[in-house]
């Protein structure tokens, strides 16, 4: 059983065949800091000092997201970064979507000013 962030930054992505229940997506969600489930997609938004630093975490977010094939919504601003996630293929969320959050919140951890 996933207990924490830890577990699913250590986890990658595998097919889905089924949206996770609303109680289990509920469970994931409060394993990680700052993210909201809205409209049915896993969502966060993340402050940066510039417009540079914004685009290289935007960047690497992007390599993770092909490393794992999961790719998600990003809306860019010149100091946030919207990152909404949700796995088309089940209409919904997976795990998928809580294991690219994990690591996205990562690499927010990492970043220098």
């Amino acid at each position: 059983m996933i207990r924490n962030a830890d577990t699913l930054r250590a986890l990658h992505c595998a097919h889905a065949n089924a949206a996770l229940e609303a109680a289990e997506a509920a469970r994931l969600l409060a394993l990680l800091d700052d993210w909201a489930i809205e409209g049915g997609r896993l969502t966060r938004a993340y402050g940066f000092t510039d417009y540079y630093a914004t685009m290289a975490f935007a960047n690497a977010l992007a390599y993770i997201a092909h490393c794992e094939d999961h790719h998600p919504e990003l809306v860019i601003g010149y100091k946030t970064c919207v990152v909404r996630f949700e796995t088309h293929s089940v209409k919904g969320l997976s795990l998928n979507d809580f294991i690219c959050a994990a690591k996205a919140d990562a690499l927010q951890a990492i970043r220098r000013p």
